[in-house]
């Protein structure tokens, strides 16, 4: 049988590498620019090997009942896991994934293609601008996971397009996203004062030494009108073998701190990472 073969092509930002992971037969690792970007497993899509996306998969377990078929929105595409994991345990969703770069879309669906049948749409677009042309309250779930390079883009980090995603969401949706940042949390804190003023109800997840200011890592942002399943997420991210923290109500209030919502005119991109934040190997 043929060994597979890292593959490498210039996309519209950046170098896109697969390298094949020896210990599964068909799993890859998508890196842009040598930051790993994706990891799947296309005969277990229900397998997430980073910590932060099996955390976003836990809370889309949460929603609604096992199972249910959902209506979710994804910006940024990455290699497709979520929407593979959306897919694998929910059958009958209809998801739209939106991805900037054009070349990655492309080398993904080629060497890494979607099970037939699977309610996935593809569309090369900017996050916001396909955001603000979405219909209301046309998706259960919304799943923000952009990165230009390392980085969360500025104008995704903003008041105006936390009400977007707000308009998008129906009642009973859920916002979740992936982000990333330090001690002192300027970043973070913004981003929860700005999903605050939008969002009844918020919570935040991430490793006990990240939120103890120790390292540089990821936070996922969790934001809902009704009350979000705080104790059976605690349960699941403590249990994971990279345990996480759970923070909402009033101990996420007071992480918030004084910060103040973003508008457009003062937003900037999250903050670069220190080299190795998120290395391989």
């Amino acid at each position: 049988m043929n060994e597979p073969i890292p593959v490498t092509r210039t996309v519209d930002h950046g170098t896109a590498k697969l390298m094949p992971d020896v210990d599964r037969e068909r799993a890859w690792l998508l890196t842009v620019d040598g930051a790993p970007q994706s990891y799947v497993d296309l005969d277990a899509p229900t397998h997430l090997e980073f910590e932060y996306a099996r955390r976003l998969g836990y809370v889309l377990d949460t929603v609604g009942e096992p199972g249910r078929p959902l209506d979710v929105l994804h910006l940024g595409g990455g290699a497709l896991t979520l929407p593979r994991y959306v897919a694998a345990t929910r059958p009958g969703s209809r998801q739209d994934v939106v991805e900037a770069d054009r070349g990655l879309l492309a080398l993904v669906t080629e060497h890494l293609p979607l099970p037939d049948g699977a309610g996935i749409a593809l569309h090369t677009a900017d996050a916001r601008a396909w955001l603000q042309a979405a219909p209301d309250a046309s998706a259960d779930v919304l799943i923000a996971d952009v990165f230009g390079g390392s980085r969360v883009p500025a104008h995704l980090t903003t008041l105006a397009y936390a009400r977007e995603a707000e308009r998008v969401l129906r009642g009973d949706g859920v916002y979740l996203a992936n982000l990333a940042d330090a001690a002192p949390f300027a970043f973070l804190r913004s981003q929860l004062a700005t999903f605050a003023a939008v969002f009844a109800e918020l919570a935040l997840i991430a490793e006990p030494g990240v939120l103890r200011g120790r390292r540089f890592g990821n936070a996922v942002l969790v934001a809902s009108h009704h009350p979000l399943h705080a104790a059976a997420l605690a349960r699941r991210t403590a249990s994971d073998a990279f345990p996480a923290r759970v923070e909402h109500g009033a101990a996420l209030r007071d992480f918030t701190g004084a910060a103040v919502p973003v508008l457009d005119e003062d937003a900037v991109p999250s903050p670069e990472p220190p080299d190795g934040a998120f290395g391989i190997g």
